[in-house]
């Protein structure tokens, strides 16, 4: 594990120190799980979007024409 110089407000610190308090752990430990939860909900989206993107079954009409719009919202 590394250490890690930040800069933040006043009020960003007085928050997080709150925080740390109310989860009776450390400001270090609190901002590390936040980062660590902040890379894995990105991840987990970049993953989800580079799915989608490669599931051409759902681009494809099966050679039938698509219904018009106002058959759709009728």
């Amino acid at each position: 594990m590394k250490n890690v110089t930040i800069t933040v407000e006043d009020a960003t610190l007085e928050w997080v120190r709150i925080e740390a308090a109310k989860r009776n752990t450390s400001v270090s430990r609190l901002v590390g799980e936040m980062l660590t939860e902040k890379m894995q909900h990105d991840d987990a989206y970049v993953r989800a979007q580079r799915d989608w993107v490669a599931d051409t079954s759902s681009f494809t009409s099966g050679a039938k024409p698509y219904p018009k719009r106002d058959v759709l919202n009728g």
